[in-house]
């Protein structure tokens, strides 16, 4: 009679471990991260008698967790890269919707300014047109300043969300490292047990960390989980926790570089690159790819008008006589030294076309101003003048130093108009021609362009008289200087080229061109002088709004393939096309990480139908055992009876 009781009762605490585990799946069904626990019975070593071994009942081994870190690692990865997206969608989309806005965006304030521009060009006396110029320019500037101001905005909001992300991290981390203690604890109390519960804890801080920054996970023999991030540099090893820094880069203080602190206190500065997935990924990639990106492309235009329109306007003549001068203030590039360095480089423009919107990284080589220039978008080496820069070393440099060249990045910022009288506007052109009373010929002169005024004189008049005469002979304009002296000649042959064409002035008017047109007769002469009467002329303003649609700005194979319109557009649509690729890429991942969770959740979540089934059937075991113990308590009574 005692076998029968003691098998029941060891049936009846099987029974009751799987009711509680039951009733615990059930309590948390809803719990996230927790999986799936089942009990796991044996039977009890069996009791040898002559006939054989009697069975002694059930026992309960373990208690199961439903787990599978292959799994696991597939929901891992599928949401550390949908949080990365999902974070890179939620900015990008603030500036793309701020580019493409038809009211605040650029391309209203671009077609306003040259419009006040037409308005000189058809009216070059008037003072109100030149005032409507220069408000234009002025609500332009505004414009290209509020675009740059909210893009700052955007940028600091992103550094904040950076530090904020690495405290977080850095939170998770430290919450790891106690449950690794907790769990070796527990285990050791629980004779090696699995404990599941804390193990449920550890796997869901594990899946937070893992939406902040990709990690990747390896199980210790002592239960603990070390957890590394980037291409293996240590996070969470046993109970050992490394801090992440957010601390001022070394090459950029005004943007934050994420860092891996050292025991010594000293922070290593990791390279963004190995920081991918989570939102810490996200943030980094949509600031170097996309905010980057747009302030040093608006900041690429920027440059591109000031130094396309002052170098016209340097070119025409203002309403006092005077040769033209900046209307834009000069714009420079920005250069930061590299961990302290202090052999400064000069910096400037080259050739506007040939600028692209990207960062440098300047290094020298000796000590005698030779340097490498890095593009540090691609890593490959360039030369200065093929990316639009002059760069000039001191006399005297230091080997290794470096230097952040950034010749766009706060042009947007710094753009100002340098000029507020009217009176300064160079609409006029500074040289005109005048046809000789007594020509016999049909032969003109028109178009003249200043190409070059560098050796004009800053008053007026700006050039002394040059007079142009027909030579039949020899095909040809002979060009006199003021004392009638012949400096050289421009051929030209009306039987061929009287519909017009357009030549360039021997030195030293080599600056000058000129439309020559028509049959003139042998002898017929032109007076080419300064435009000391110009006050009504328009040709420079005609030149000013020429820039409009003149493609100046992003060569391809040499040649300069957008004006400025059209660069605007280019960077709206690079900033649309991206923004798109990044929400059809985070819808695509959203799916993936649907499909990894559910084929987990089939494994380790709680099917409720299945814990009432096995509410059930531990319920029928449990009356089953107890049902043994009862008959065993009766045939012990009957036993007893027979004795009295």
């Amino acid at each position: 009679m005692a076998g029968m009781l003691s098998v029941g009762i060891t049936g009846l605490n099987a029974a009751q471990a799987g009711l509680t585990t039951t009733s615990h799946n059930i309590a948390n069904a809803s719990t996230p991260g927790y999986s799936r626990q089942s009990i796991i019975q044996g039977t009890q070593q069996g009791l040898y008698s002559g006939s054989g071994f009697l069975g002694q009942g059930t026992r309960i081994e373990n208690v199961r967790r439903s787990y599978d870190q292959y799994l696991e690692n597939q929901v891992l990865s599928a949401d550390t890269k949908r949080a990365a997206l999902q974070v890179y969608e939620n900015n990008i989309s603030q500036i793309d919707n701020l580019l493409a806005d038809p009211t605040v965006g650029f391309s209203p304030a671009l077609q306003t300014f040259f419009e006040g521009v037409q308005e000189v060009a058809a009216n070059p006396s008037s003072v109100p047109a030149r005032q409507s110029m220069i408000s234009s320019a002025q609500a332009m500037v505004a414009r290209f300043q509020y675009l740059d101001a909210r893009l700052s905005e955007m940028r600091d909001g992103t550094e904040a969300n950076i530090s904020s992300t690495v405290e977080t991290i850095n939170a998770y981390a430290n919450e790891i490292g106690e449950l690794n203690q907790r769990i070796v604890i527990a285990q050791a109390a629980g004779a090696g047990m699995p404990a599941n519960d804390l193990l449920d804890t550890r796997n869901n801080l594990i899946r937070e960390l893992n939406q902040l920054i990709r990690v990747t996970t390896v199980e210790e023999s002592d239960a603990t989980v070390s957890v590394f991030i980037g291409s293996g540099q240590p996070l969470v090893v046993n109970t050992q926790v490394t801090q992440l820094t957010a601390t001022p880069s070394n090459e950029d203080p005004t943007r934050l570089a994420i860092g891996l602190q050292m025991p010594t206190g000293a922070s290593i500065e990791m390279p963004e690159s190995l920081l991918s997935g989570g939102e810490l990924g996200g943030l980094l990639e949509f600031r170097r790819d996309a905010l980057d990106t747009a302030q040093n492309k608006m900041g690429l235009l920027a440059v591109g008008i000031t130094e396309a329109f002052n170098a016209q306007h340097r070119l025409g003549q203002d309403l006092d006589g005077n040769l033209g001068t900046d209307f834009f203030a000069q714009l420079s590039p920005s250069i930061k030294p590299v961990a302290g360095a202090t052999a400064t480089p000069t910096v400037a423009f080259g050739d506007i076309g040939k600028l692209t919107g990207g960062t440098y990284t300047l290094t020298y080589t000796n000590a005698t101003g030779a340097y490498s220039l890095i593009d540090r978008a691609t890593g490959t080496a360039v030369n200065a003048a093929d990316v639009g820069l002059t760069i000039t070393p001191p006399g005297a440099t230091v080997t290794g130093e470096s230097f952040l060249i950034e010749p766009t990045r706060f042009a947007a910022q710094d753009i100002r108009v340098a000029i507020g009288d009217t009176r300064l506007v160079a609409a006029a052109g500074p040289v005109r021609s005048v046809e000789r009373a007594g020509n016999l010929g049909s032969g003109s002169i028109d178009a003249v362009t200043v190409t070059d005024a560098t050796g004009f004189a800053s008053g007026n008049p700006h050039i002394p008289n040059y007079t142009l005469t027909f030579n039949s002979g020899s095909n040809a304009y002979d060009v006199f200087d003021n004392t009638n002296t012949l400096i050289g000649s421009v051929a030209y042959n009306p039987a061929t080229q009287s519909a017009g064409t357009t030549v360039t002035l021997p030195a030293p008017l080599g600056g000058i061109n000129l439309t020559l047109s028509g049959v003139p007769t042998n002898g017929d002469s032109f007076s080419l002088q300064s435009n000391t009467s110009g006050v009504a002329d328009n040709t420079n303003a005609v030149a000013l709004g020429a820039l409009q649609t003149t493609k100046l700005m992003l060569a391809a194979g040499g040649n300069p393939t957008a004006n400025f319109q059209s660069t605007y557009s280019n960077l709206v649509s690079e900033i649309g096309n991206k923004a798109n690729e990044i929400k059809v890429n985070k819808t695509a991942q959203e799916s993936l990480y649907a499909q990894a969770n559910a084929t987990r959740e089939s494994l380790s979540g709680v099917n409720l139908d299945e814990e009432a089934a096995n509410l059930i059937r531990y319920q029928q075991a449990y009356q089953a055992s107890a049902k043994v113990m009862s008959i065993a308590g009766s045939l012990f009574e009957e036993i007893l009876s027979i004795a009295r």
